[in-house]
């Protein structure tokens, strides 16, 4: 069954109305030349506010123009990268310290280093409350109930800020944290009625390889906090007949980037608050919609810690005409690049993505980890695989294993090991080259 055809008229995407009310738009329908002279207003008042208020932006943006008069113009301006927030965040802010509400660490990995701060203000934060609140209407009645698998008991963390959203809106919103104990997370569902599921991938798919088929399913689910593999989307969508949508956000975002609509054709973004580019990574010039590149982005609204030509090496690409559900927004191809490991071996590129789309559909599994072992003469995967029974399904794997190209030139071997039942001891879903590290 196509859980997507039901016969209804699809709903045009709510961020489009939502935009046209904050962009003070007179038209009746939002209008991409009315949003992209907004965007072209902010990013200038923007740049002002960097350059009078932040240290780091006094010096990154020397010899710049002031202002830019059509938003192409900003091509000529230089990146930020993480680097350069983590080595000087405090540079970046441009309020007073005692306007800021809400600091957030992200410890990056594979580093030594310091890791980076993003600093929001109370008016930051309630930017992001409002989209949540817009981008989950798409999914969500008045009165249905959502129960939200993020963290949330810090005030202005991403769960709290859906709470609050969804609570202003209408819907009930069952804070639950991420999943530690899944049976515990089923009775929850089953015992309130869940109508939405807010989670990651692998906790949601956990609770969806555990579910009794003679209990209530929820009828949407939003993925979130992690690149969404399709290959999970489909086994929740077989398993629960449900529907399933992917969300699109970064802390250095405000949290929330887009969302998709009905259609699932991509991402709609929040363009009011964010102006998106496609760059070539090399070139650093713009590429044609349609065309992969880097995901650029700059914050048009933030007034704690903004941004200028942020790039965190998401891949995707504009999608090119109307999407079926009439939105003036832009699309976004669902991204990746962030959640990707890139291993060179015998002349192919291994990425994490390719495993996720073989390997998920194997019955039961919850999670697993690849290595590349061995030497550079004699190269071996072995992947590590939780699962859900002590079923043996080693032989599904190679089997998708080697539809991958180039895997066929690998020795493959696969360890699986039943889990007890709690997330908390999941792999770290990851490539790891250790080639050489036991001669």
């Amino acid at each position: 069954m196509d859980i997507h055809s039901t016969g209804e008229t699809m709903k045009t995407s709510p961020l489009d109305a939502w935009i046209r009310t904050k962009i003070n738009s007179a038209q009746p329908a939002l209008s991409r030349a009315d949003l992209e002279a907004w965007q072209l207003q902010k990013i200038n008042e923007t740049l002002a506010l960097a350059r009078a208020k932040s240290k780091y932006y006094r010096g990154h943006l020397a010899g710049m123009p002031e202002c830019i008069s059509k938003l192409d113009d900003l091509h000529q301006f230089p990146f930020v990268t993480p680097a350069d927030v983590r080595r000087s965040p405090l540079q970046f802010v441009c309020v007073s310290q005692d306007e800021i509400e809400r600091v957030v660490t992200l410890q990056s990995s594979g580093t030594t280093g310091e890791p980076k701060r993003i600093y929001f203000t109370a008016e930051d934060q309630e930017l992001t409350t409002d989209f949540f609140y817009v981008g989950m209407s798409t999914m969500c009645d008045v009165g249905e109930k959502v129960l939200i698998l993020l963290p949330g008991e810090t005030p202005g963390s991403v769960g709290d800020l859906l709470r609050k959203g969804l609570e202003r809106h209408g819907r009930v919103a069952l804070p639950y944290g991420p999943v530690r104990n899944p049976l515990n997370a089923l009775e929850k569902m089953q015992e309130y009625g869940v109508d939405c599921l807010v989670g990651s991938p692998t906790q949601v798919l956990g609770l969806a390889r555990r579910w009794n088929p003679n209990h209530k399913p929820p009828r949407t689910i939003l993925l979130s906090t992690d690149y969404v593999p399709g290959a999970i989307v489909q086994q929740l969508e077989r398993i629960w007949g449900c529907e399933v949508f992917n969300h699109y956000g970064a802390t250095e975002m405000g949290l929330g980037g887009g969302v998709e609509c009905a259609a699932h054709r991509g991402y709609h973004l929040r363009e009011a608050d964010l102006y998106f580019e496609v760059v070539d990574p090399v070139s650093a010039k713009p590429v044609a919609d349609g065309e992969y590149g880097e995901v650029v982005f700059s914050t048009l609204t933030r007034r704690g810690m903004p941004l200028i030509r942020y790039r965190m090496g998401d891949r995707s690409r504009f999608i090119p005409g109307e999407c079926p559900c009439g939105a003036t927004l832009r699309a976004l191809e669902c991204a990746s690049g962030r959640y990707e490991s890139f291993i060179l071996a015998k002349g192919i590129v291994l990425k994490l993505p390719d495993f996720d789309e073989a390997l998920f559909p194997t019955p039961g599994l919850l999670n697993f980890s690849v290595s590349l072992v061995g030497d550079y003469e004699s190269e071996e995967l072995v992947i590590e695989a939780q699962m859900l029974t002590e079923i043996d399904q080693s032989n599904f794997m190679k089997q998708a294993l080697y539809t991958m190209p180039g895997i066929e030139r690998f020795m493959v071997t696969i360890h699986s090991r039943h889990n007890p039942g709690e997330p908390g001891s999941l792999l770290k879903r990851i490539i790891s080259d250790k080639r050489g590290q036991y001669a």
